[in-house]
Order: structure tokens, then C-alpha cells, then sequence
């Protein structure tokens, strides 16, 4: 092994750490963990608001908890559409980047 491999070598050795990611971007407050609560969220919504009104057509609560519970899911729902679209948007402008 001449010294340039060698080298070449370390130089790949402490670099390689550079390029995996932060605890921080992985932990509580970085990206995926937000994801997974917020869908965590919107499945607890949409779940609530099932029950509320399964509830109601039995008789087992009034209508203003219906009322409020289709208001939350239909809020849920219109910002995951919401959300959707611009994820389509940026995707679609990414494809349409020269390369």
C-alpha cells in the first residue's frame, strides 16, 4: 500500500461521519419523527370523529360533539390535501429542472 492509499484512506475515514446524519435531524425534533407524529395526529382525528359519529347514531352523544368532531376531521383531511398537492407541486417542479 503506497502512501497515497493510505492517505486516501483517512481522509474517506473521517469524512464518512460527516456525511450521516445529525442525531438532532433523526431525533425528537427532527423530520421524521415530526412526520410520524403528525400523521399519528391526523389517524387519532379521523378516528374520533368515526366514533363520535357511530356514537351519535346510536344515541350516545349529542349533536354538537358530532358537529365538532366532522369539523376536526374534515380540517384533518383538507390539510393532508393540502399537504398532498404540494408535495405534487414540488415533485412536479423538480422534474421540470434542466439537467
Amino acid at each position: 500500500m503506497d502512501i497515497r492509499t493510505s492517505f486516501a484512506a483517512q481522509t474517506y475515514a473521517k469524512a464518512r461521519p460527516a456525511t450521516q446524519p445529525s442525531p438532532s435531524a433523526v431525533g425528537p425534533a427532527g423530520a421524521p419523527a415530526g412526520f410520524a407524529q403528525a400523521l399519528g395526529s391526523f389517524a387519532d382525528t379521523l378516528n374520533a370523529g368515526e366514533m363520535t359519529a357511530k356514537a351519535a347514531m346510536t344515541g350516545g352523544a349529542d349533536p354538537h360533539a358530532l358537529v365538532e368532531a366532522l369539523a376536526a376531521s374534515e380540517l384533518a383531511v383538507e390539510t393532508a390535501v393540502t399537504l398532498r398537492d404540494k408535495v405534487v407541486e414540488a415533485y412536479q417542479e423538480i422534474l421540470r429542472m434542466p439537467v
